[in-house]
């Protein structure tokens, strides 16, 4: 029977507001999951961390994260037939940076609609500034390349879901490399600010992509660091097969199995093993504290995700199910199996929500 651990990003509402949206959501099958359980903590994010905390529950999950740091680029482009040979490799990510009232500030990738032909015009003119600074630039998706900086060992960069709408000065790379950084990105600046491909976003009412956001570094090297490190603790990582639903690119790119539509939960199912389901779809919601939109995607997932789960828990079609639901400071972990639905005497309700 299939083990699922369910991330779901953003399904903890800011604490200011979930009393009220608690009241407004119904959904008695997450509710259900959520208080006839075996297990629950809350985890507060390491505030030195420079990511969101469902992200580096995946990485730690997965075996990818070096301390605090999701090292998810070399398994992501092995994800799209990359290959990372032995180099450090960097997730890329083509955003949109303004100046807000008294700072710079950068929107959500999600707003974008950045197309496949315009992403690849910008690709192609910015691959000969990366280059001609030593550097590597790889495709991997419209809205997710990668990049070889072998020097860049000690940097410090940010995940973009953890920057976007924050003060820049205090997410920007940092480190010895971090100048270098500056000069490849004003470089490409300079380069997209004349690319066609900008004209024509602008001219059907879009932001111009006029800047690129590097994190989630690894290499062979960190990934074999963590291999040998579960070996010596004798605790070695049991890897989840990974599913994706609306996910961020990267996520995408390390999933075995890219659902369209939830409707494909049940060939997961039906399998034996453990699957790590994430969702993506309150995620933009949750980043622009849209809490109507909050409210309608959590509905969509209490009839197309919670209330089939617990059916199938239910009925034993699946031994166990985890939810690890986040917001940016922190992450609640919850563990539910066919025994515990069986605590009668448990009312149901969101109140761990709160």
């Amino acid at each position: 029977m299939a083990h699922i651990s369910l991330v779901l990003p953003f399904a903890l509402p800011a604490p200011e507001f979930a009393p009220d949206l608690t009241r407004a959501l119904q959904a008695p099958a997450l509710a259900a999951l959520l208080s006839k359980i075996s297990d629950a903590r809350y985890r507060p994010l390491d505030t030195d961390a420079r990511v969101l905390p469902y992200e580096l529950w995946i990485a730690r999950a997965l075996g990818v994260a070096h301390g605090l740091v999701p090292g998810v680029a070399t398994s992501a482009m092995r994800g799209v037939g990359l290959d990372p040979d032995d180099g450090m490799w960097f997730v890329v990510n083509p955003t949109h940076i303004q100046i807000a009232r008294t700072h710079l500030q950068m929107g959500d990738m999600r707003q974008l609609d950045l197309r496949e032909d315009e992403a690849r015009a910008l690709f192609d003119s910015a691959r000969p500034c990366f280059e001609d600074a030593g550097y590597a630039l790889a495709w991997g998706a419209h809205d997710t390349w990668f990049m070889r900086a072998d020097d860049w060992t000690e940097i410090t960069t940010a995940s973009p879901d953890a920057a976007v709408n924050m003060n820049l000065t205090d997410w920007m790379p940092s480190g010895p490399q971090a100048r270098a950084f500056r000069k490849l990105q004003n470089d490409v600046q300079v380069t997209w600010f004349t690319d066609p491909a900008n004209a024509a976003r602008e001219a059907r009412g879009q932001l111009p992509i006029n800047s690129f956001w590097p994190w989630g570094n690894a290499s062979m090297a960190t990934e074999h660091a963590q291999q040998l490190v579960a070996k010596v603790s004798g605790k070695p990582l049991v890897r989840p097969r990974v599913a994706a639903f609306d996910t961020p690119g990267w996520l995408t790119a390390l999933a075995d199995r890219r659902l369209d539509t939830l409707a494909g939960l049940d060939s997961i199912l039906d399998e034996d093993g453990h699957w790590l389901l994430a969702c993506g779809n309150v995620a933009a919601s949750g980043i622009a504290a849209d809490w109507h939109g909050w409210l309608q995607q959590m509905q969509r997932l209490e009839t197309e995700l919670f209330a089939p789960l617990l059916a199938a828990l239910k009925s034993g079609r699946i031994k166990e199910v985890r939810l690890v639901l986040s917001h940016r400071d922190g992450h609640l972990e919850t563990t539910t199996t066919p025994l515990a639905q069986r605590k009668f005497w448990r009312r149901p309700t969101l109140e761990r929500l709160l």
